[in-house]
């Protein structure tokens, strides 16, 4: 098995996602923190390789700059 191309920094997303999460969100056009509070918690988790523990991590990070995902 390859190993996952670590594209981290990507934008201002935290690095403790993980490599295969921000190489994931960046494919799918969401580089920053702004971009992430677009989406709701399940249209993140239907993203192949972000899982509840990187987007836990995005609520964190997100709640720290006073915003949170999209609710429905």
């Amino acid at each position: 098995m390859s190993a996952t191309p670590d594209v981290r920094p990507v934008g201002d997303l935290p690095d403790a996602i993980g490599k295969t999460a921000a190489r994931e969100l960046a494919a799918h056009g969401i580089t920053s923190l702004a971009n992430v509070a677009e989406h709701t918690r399940p249209a993140l988790l239907a993203i192949h390789g972000v899982g509840p523990k990187a987007v836990g991590i995005l609520e964190q990070a997100l709640a720290a700059r006073g915003l949170r995902l999209r609710q429905t």
